[in-house]
């Protein structure tokens, strides 16, 4: 076994504890310190009783040879300035959604890490669910056949954030999830999104995206804050078969149905309705493991650094979901007309 990789966790706020807890839980890290500028809140996180220490300032805590990558939980806005640094100290770096505030921030985040040989990952924590990858495996088997839409359903009667609207907030974990399933990644050709603020508060509470699939299909995301059913569904419709994902079903989590429309090739002569036959065939339940996410998440970061490669999640990941998500900005403030989101190069992370 490899000798650990000491880390350091960036924020004790929400979900510096959930990294923290699973850094020090894994064979593959030594969590070395936790960072917060308030000692007190990052005390808490790392106990009365721990060797970890706490560390109060970032520049400090970069220029310490024992850590040799950072995990970074803090707000939004200091994403970029705070992994820029790191990469510059020589650190490897993991950020919670999403990468950065913007494309163009994330775009020289990626280049840095490229140009000085380091990981740069994005903690799209879905993407490391055994029923996600089990989704990507399905569709790369092409079980499915080739895919016609995409329903996906994320609503709850959820906290309306101060400094995003409910797409920014929730759509991201759709987002990253057809990043991570779709051959090729998220690559849209247009995106429209429509919002309303029904209760005033100054930013969309009730949102609808649209994108282009690969071969002319669409995916439809629903997100909404004022729901009081609390809903996560996927529906993943192919050409054979049908993907149903339910996160809030333990039991069931998955399921792949073997119904679906065959259309024909009427005669020039017949109503075209003749041609369509509805198929009902069998539906198989898959046994999937219940691990958690954040588990499988930081032991492929150890991987992609001991490796030398991509991590399954990269920055290009996170650059092409905030790319979306800036034409969803653009489509919005059009009235929903569609708006072509910027290429991004997954080689160098230019942007178009």
């Amino acid at each position: 076994m490899s000798k650990p990789y000491g880390v350091a966790v960036i924020g004790a706020g929400y979900w510096g504890p959930n990294l923290a807890r699973n850094f020090r839980g894994s064979s593959a890290w030594d969590l070395v310190a936790v960072c917060d500028t308030d000692a007190v809140r990052a005390q808490r996180v790392v106990g009365p009783r721990s060797t970890v220490e706490v560390e109060t300032d970032v520049h400090r805590l970069l220029a310490r040879s024992d850590i040799d990558a950072v995990a970074i939980a803090t707000p939004a806005a200091t994403h970029a300035p705070i992994a820029l640094a790191a990469l510059a100290a020589g650190k490897h770096v993991v950020v919670e959604k999403p990468l950065a505030p913007t494309s163009v921030d994330a775009s020289k985040m990626v280049r840095a890490a490229r140009d000085a040989e380091l990981i740069l990952m994005i903690d799209h924590t879905y993407c490391y669910t055994p029923a996600v990858t089990y989704i990507r495996d399905v569709i790369a088997s092409g079980l499915l056949g080739r895919l016609l839409y995409v329903e996906s359903t994320r609503i709850n009667l959820g906290l309306i954030q101060p400094d995003v609207d409910v797409l920014w907030d929730l759509a991201p974990h759709d987002l990253s999830i057809l990043d991570f399933i779709l051959p090729g990644g998220l690559t849209p050709t247009r995106v429209s999104a429509t919002g309303s603020d029904p209760l005033g508060a100054g930013r969309a509470c009730v949102g609808h995206l649209t994108l282009s699939l690969p071969g002319g299909g669409d995916a439809h995301i629903n997100v909404n804050w004022l729901s009081p059913t609390k809903i996560r569904q996927m529906v993943i419709g192919g050409s054979h078969r049908t993907l149903v994902w339910d996160d809030l079903d333990p039991l069931r989590r998955v399921s792949v149905h073997d119904r679906g429309v065959d259309l024909g090739s009427p005669d020039a002569d017949e109503r075209h309705a003749s041609a369509v036959s509805y198929r009902l065939g069998d539906i198989t339940v898959p046994a999937l493991s219940e691990k958690e996410a954040l588990g499988s998440m930081v032991e492929e970061f150890a991987a992609a650094i001991r490796g030398d490669r991509p991590s399954r999640t990269d920055g290009i990941a996170g650059l092409r979901v905030l790319s979306v998500l800036e034409a969803a900005d653009h489509s919005m403030a059009a009235n929903g007309s569609p708006i072509r989101p910027r290429f991004v190069d997954t080689t160098t992370g230019d942007l178009e």
